[in-house]
């Protein structure tokens, strides 16, 4: 199977593949307008957080051939497309960034180049985004020789960070398919990650475009898999790590990491140094999107529960530090994970 590309940028328009239909539909749509682009995140079109980032950067860039020489329109976009979705840290971020560019460009009197500077340095930022991906698949395939020497491994991962989470190449997926390609990988094993089945959809579908061997599991096969011995290393991606190492992933990360230390299997977090929100001490400080009952409540478009009932539905919770093995970022390895560690690694 090939890979498609879940983001292309064309003229203007910016194009996304509806994630919310793979693996069995690839059907993509057009977006040439902000009000576009914050729904296309907001309703999951595109979703995870580098790829949020991305799309966000696209949509200033829209914001910015529409409205190239009024900086309070463009700082209004830029609050609006932040409004999307609040806990992956990739989005304001990105904004933020662009916002710089667009005040520092008419300050200056660029406001005729003003487009294209935006639009290089959003597509620059895509290409940086593989080179660090890269180094830190390399990073985490340095530590497992380290641990297991030449051993064929059985890893596990959460949710989907590969292509489709980031474009052009994942971060934890990707570190995964990275040690396949070195012949290191036996089998993976995806959780299928309720509600919204991103690993059994996503990740799945991805371990099949690149020929990895895999089985889906369900959440809740966390343990037996573990206490068989099944499981030699788990990477998980991220949507917000702050000052202390704390980490706002996928529902279930946390439970995850519970579980892999009580069994003593190495734990690992992967994310690029933009993920990184140092203006936040704990994890206490993350807020976490709630997103619509119906996602639990439905599935496949068909009520499974009673009419009566209702749902909670966190999107994500925040694993503690003390639970993780490392942290893995484009600049190293975060092991003894303190703050200072933490600042000291992310600032290279």
């Amino acid at each position: 199977m090939r890979k498609v590309e879940p983001l292309r940028w064309n003229n203007g328009v910016l194009t996304l593949i509806d994630q919310r239909k793979l693996p069995h539909q690839e059907i993509f749509h057009d977006y040439s307008s902000v009000e576009g682009v914050h729904a296309s995140i907001k309703d999951m079109v595109v979703r995870g957080a580098p790829l949020i980032g991305f799309t966000a950067l696209f949509g200033m860039v829209i914001a910015a051939k529409n409205n190239a020489n009024d900086l309070t329109g463009l700082k209004e976009a830029g609050e609006y497309l932040k409004t999307a979705r609040p806990t992956a840290v990739n989005l304001a971020y990105e904004v933020d960034r662009a916002l710089g560019i667009c005040e520092s460009e008419i300050t200056e009197g660029r406001r005729d180049s003003l487009y294209q500077t935006l639009e290089k340095f959003s597509l620059d930022q895509m290409e940086k985004l593989y080179r660090d991906n890269l180094a830190m698949a390399k990073i985490a395939f340095r530590e497992l020789t380290e641990k297991y020497g030449d051993k064929k491994l059985n890893l596990m991962t959460l949710c989907n960070t590969g292509f489709l989470a980031c474009g052009p190449m994942g971060t934890a997926l990707g570190v995964i398919e990275y040690a396949f390609e070195q012949g290191r990988v036996n089998h993976v094993y995806a959780s299928e990650t309720r509600p919204y089945l991103q690993g059994g959809r996503l990740t799945a579908y991805e371990l099949t475009t690149s020929g990895i061997p895999h089985s889906v599991t369900v959440e809740g096969a966390f343990s037996y898999l573990m206490k068989k011995g099944l499981i030699d290393a788990i990477f998980i991606g991220a949507d917000r790590i702050v000052e202390n190492g704390d980490t706002a992933n996928k529902v279930g990360s946390s439970t995850l990491a519970i579980v892999a230390k009580h069994y003593g299997i190495p734990f690992y977090t992967v994310a690029p140094t933009s993920t990184f929100d140092l203006s936040s001490k704990t994890g206490e400080e993350i807020e976490i999107e709630l997103r619509p009952e119906e996602e639990v409540l439905e599935a496949m478009g068909e009520r499974i529960c009673p009419k009566e009932s209702r749902a909670l539905n966190p999107s994500f919770d925040v694993t503690d530090h003390q639970h993780l093995t490392g942290i893995i970022c484009e600049n190293g390895i975060i092991k003894d994970i303190t703050p200072e560690n933490v600042v000291k690694t992310v600032r290279g």
